[in-house]
């Protein structure tokens, strides 16, 4: 794994390989040899391209999407959606993506931009000028705001989602225990039930909260007050 790590941050180096030095080596041989996985190796630590010194949260999600022309090795951060909005709303490509969609309208819902009405003809009335415009733009917005972007599982193959974030347990919990050598006040956002799983003593959970593939999701409160603050839309250009 030592190639990829050079692919990551500086920062991260030798945290990187201690965390992969607490995983089943036969595991990693085994991903080395196949190609049947996404978002493949060259992808695979995306997330750790932003320095540690920058990071405030540590964004947790399930896995990888499962389409290679979306995995990207960002969590939540779908590579085949570009523009955000159209004419009536939200575009195409975001309301096929249910968790992306659901996430772009709590930060409406955030923002007051929404209320009770969660439509696309309500988003269509929003004065979206000052936004960002684009997937790559808003979780560029994420990171500028110190959040790594990661999944509970960096590996996604049909039917082993279980078994990967299993595999993955490890990785994260060696991660964790540096990171807390590190900078204590790094906070965790856990989302979904396999994000639950990692939290931990080690860290503070900021934000404990259901998947965004939940509607649930969009108006829950603790979720609401958490990314208030941060105003994620606005385009800082």
């Amino acid at each position: 794994m030592q190639k990829i790590i050079k692919e990551s941050h500086k920062e991260w180096h030798s945290i990187l390989n201690l965390a992969f030095n607490n995983m089943d080596a036969q595991y990693l041989d085994s991903l080395k040899a196949s190609n049947e996985w996404l978002p493949g190796m060259n992808l695979l630590l995306n997330a750790f391209s932003m320095p540690l010194s920058s990071v405030k949260y540590i964004l947790i999600g399930e896995s990888p999407y499962p389409r290679q022309e979306s995995a990207n090795g960002y969590a939540f951060f779908d590579a085949a959606v570009n523009s955000i909005w159209s004419e009536k709303g939200l575009s195409k490509e975001v309301n096929r993506a249910t968790s992306l969609r659901n996430m772009l309208k709590m930060l409406l819902f955030a923002r007051g931009d929404l209320n009770d009405d969660l439509s696309q003809e309500a988003i269509a009335a929003v004065n979206k000028s000052n936004y960002v415009q684009t997937c790559e733009q808003l979780f560029n917005s994420f990171m500028q705001h110190g959040i790594l972007l990661l999944n509970a599982s960096l590996v996604y193959s049909p039917g082993k989602v279980a078994y990967h974030a299993n595999q993955w347990h490890k990785f994260i919990i060696k991660l964790f225990e540096q990171l807390s050598y590190y900078n204590k006040s790094i906070e965790l956002i856990l989302l979904g039930k396999i994000a639950e799983k990692l939290k931990s003593n080690l860290l503070k959970t900021g934000l404990l909260a259901e998947h965004p593939y939940n509607i649930s999701f969009i108006t829950n409160r603790s979720v609401v007050n958490f990314f208030k603050p941060l105003d994620l839309l606005l385009n800082e250009k």
